[in-house]
């Protein structure tokens, strides 16, 4: 037996003409590899859209508390507060005091609205958080009006209640459980991610061209035929990308149960505590196959599903198939590119086998007819469920 300390997924999804990820200047973003220069997907960009996905598999559909990422937390408490009856000044007031004390951070008062209540960068806050916070400030607020003593009482509270604030189950959002929450603040809780995910990027050296394009007056065009709005031009690229993403399966128990890591698999660990992680991993599972990142999403329908999927399980130190595709592949050849792309993958998987032994158990997905060493052939389903199975029983 097996522990599934770390399941790793692998995925390749094909993109024709889409601007996925774009750098500062608007185009497509690049990573040198091997000889070639390739197009890529960053990280963030990809775990922004399985985070915020709306579909059959979204995260928020768990039944979990989720988070929100935003600079304007002390805003929201200001809302909350005032539409929990407290007076507008006494509201700023409260909000303004509970900035300070969280992150050392002022109200910028020459600005209006909400853009005078924000931290200098966006922080991930759960929504229960949110609502402890809100409630919190309120009972000070209801105690005195007195700027001072405001003040004095939200950074009491924060003090008192720091350790209820870290201990909140979940209090910090499913998303931090999986991607984790770096803060400065005394009183919020990091959380170590439990997932990692790699920059995706195409097998094959860059394709990308500038599509020059033109907008059209329709009053114009009418009256005398000269409909031109306006010249833009953009860049697109099209790719066959590799994606790799690991799960650290007793960081995420940890992050959702509160316990310790070492714990996880301990004999006296009941398997309902890996119940909920189970879940998440076969839902996060689908969110990586079948949901898309991309901008331009009106002009250029960026959406794909992956045309192959392999999922491991083992005890072993993760690591990356990516330098299946150290020398590109090249863009003809005597099979599609998918399946040659495929192929490198099962072979690296091979190479790998023979130089360390079999580390993990393994299935797959394939649209075209292959074969990967010791892994069974399923659809997107059965592969969900065999891997939260896993997880549940704690072992592979």
């Amino acid at each position: 037996m097996n522990l599934p300390r770390f399941i790793q997924i692998h995925t390749l999804h094909t993109y024709p003409a889409a601007l996925l990820n774009r750098d500062d200047a608007g185009l497509a973003k690049r990573l040198p590899y091997g000889s070639a220069v390739r197009t890529r997907i960053s990280s963030q960009c990809l775990k922004r859209h399985w985070r915020v996905a709306d579909d059959a598999f979204a995260l928020a559909k768990l039944g979990v508390p989720m988070a929100t990422r935003t600079r304007y937390v002390a805003e929201l408490i200001r809302q909350r507060l005032v539409e929990n009856g407290v007076e507008a000044e006494q509201a700023f007031a409260t909000a303004e005091a509970l900035l300070e004390a969280l992150f050392d951070t002022k109200a910028d008062k020459k600005k209006e609205g909400a853009r005078a209540l924000q931290t200098g960068q966006a922080v991930l806050f759960g929504n229960e958080e949110i609502a402890y916070l809100a409630r919190k400030c309120k009972d000070v607020a209801d105690e005195t009006t007195d700027p001072a003593t405001l003040k004095a009482g939200i950074t009491k509270f924060l003090k008192d209640e720091k350790k209820n604030i870290e201990a909140m189950k979940l209090g910090s959002g499913l998303e931090s459980a999986l991607f984790g929450r770096m803060v400065t603040s005394d009183v919020l809780a990091n959380r170590d991610a439990s997932v990692s995910v790699a920059h995706a990027f195409t097998v094959h050296e860059a394709q990308v061209e500038n599509d020059y394009f033109t907008v059209v007056d329709d009053f114009a065009q009418a009256e005398d035929g000269a409909g031109s709005a306006g010249i833009f031009d953009t860049e697109l690229a099209s790719g066959l990308y590799y994606g790799y993403v690991v799960i650290d399966v007793p960081q995420l128990v940890a992050n959702l149960e509160g316990i310790d890591p070492k714990a996880v698999f301990a004999a006296g660990t009941e398997t309902d505590k890996r119940e909920l992680a189970g879940k998440v991993v076969q839902y996060l599972l689908h969110l990586i196959a079948t949901v898309s990142p991309g901008a331009k999403r009106g002009s250029t329908a960026p959406y794909d599903w992956a045309k192959f999927v392999l999922v491991e399980a083992g005890d072993w130190q993760p690591r990356s198939l990516a330098a299946a595709f150290h020398d590109p592949l090249p863009l003809k050849g005597s099979a599609p590119i998918r399946v040659r792309a495929a192929t490198k993958l099962a072979d690296e998987i091979a190479a790998l086998d023979a130089a360390y032994g079999m580390a993990t158990a393994r299935r797959y997905l394939a649209l075209d007819d292959m074969t990967v060493p010791d892994a069974e052939r399923a659809n997107l389903k059965d592969l969900g469920e065999w891997i939260a199975q896993i997880v549940r029983a704690g072992e592979c």
